[in-house]
């Protein structure tokens, strides 16, 4: 009975913080954009992605009110100096930057736009550096930019054009990829716990259905996203979430009774299969932006 009533709490809570999140639907890993920069000098330098639109996720270009200026970590004087930047092909300012010269490296890893162009600034000399249209080709998208020869001379009237190959990085991926099913089987164990299914028959089993549907959830959405584009990405997220809910409630439906020494309700598998794959999509976006490079 005391198990009974604290799973039901424990439910009770999740469910109230989880609201706010998938009303946004803002769970899971993100998509991420990773810029990297060969044979830049020691120059400061600050970067961006230009958008084809407005906006995407919760950042958006700004429509010139001070009071809706959003340059978070970003110094307002380069923030101003990305503002008034006129593209040529009208792509969008989305209010983030990042400081380049030191890492080398331009890392968007939360809603990066589909179709982008990448702009360096150079405060010290006032000058930019812009690149061709690229787009998200994976879910992790990397590029690499070679900046030899590139000059950031004030006295060029011509901004200096920026190419950038694709550098996919697939020992990266098979890492993240690695992490997140990890992550994802500790809080199902964990939730697994506190349905009174910790013992060892039950958790072997949790694990191997996780490996199998996390590893095809994340492959499907990777090669959705790459030959798709970003709203089939989203649509199939939403839908295959769905769809790892459903095999996994059949799945322990049918495990479960068979291998434990008590009665367990369907009720409870059906509520355990919702809150464990609940917990672990918070807790895959709690991860995603305490360690934004990995996820």
């Amino acid at each position: 009975m005391k198990k009974k009533t604290f799973a039901l709490l424990f439910c009770s809570i999740l469910l109230y913080f989880m609201l706010p999140f998938t009303a946004s639907a803002d769970t899971g890993p993100k998509p991420s954009v990773i810029i990297t920069f060969e044979n830049m000098g020691d120059e400061l330098c600050y970067g961006t992605l230009l958008s084809e639109t407005d906006s995407t996720g919760p950042f958006s270009a700004w429509n010139g009110e001070e009071r809706l200026i959003e340059n978070y970590d970003l110094d307002l004087n380069i923030w101003r100096a990305f503002a008034e930047y006129q593209d040529s092909d009208g792509y969008f300012f989305l209010q983030q930057g990042w400081l380049c010269s030191e890492s080398k490296k331009l890392e968007w890893t939360y809603y990066p736009p589909s179709r982008f162009k990448i702009l360096l600034y150079y405060p010290e000399s006032n000058t930019f550096a812009v690149s061709g249209i690229y787009e998200r080709y994976a879910f992790d998208s990397y590029y690499k930019v070679n900046m030899e020869g590139i000059s950031t001379n004030p006295s060029e009237k011509t901004i200096p054009l920026l190419t950038a190959e694709k550098n996919y990085n697939l020992t990266w991926e098979l890492i993240s990829l690695f992490c997140r099913i990890i992550i994802t089987i500790l809080l199902e164990l964990g939730a697994a716990f506190l349905f009174g299914m910790g013992k060892k028959n039950f958790l072997i089993w949790i694990g191997i259905i996780n490996i199998i549907t996390q590893v095809l959830l994340n492959l499907t959405l990777n090669f959705t996203l790459h030959f798709r584009g970003s709203m089939s990405f989203i649509l199939s997220y939403l839908l295959l979430e769905c769809l790892v809910f459903i095999i996994e409630s059949a799945l322990y439906l049918v495990l479960f009774p068979k291998i434990s020494q008590k009665h367990i309700p369907q009720w409870k598998i059906i509520l355990y299969t919702f809150c464990a794959n609940t917990l672990s999509l918070a807790g895959g976006m709690i991860v995603a932006k305490c360690m934004p490079v990995i996820f």
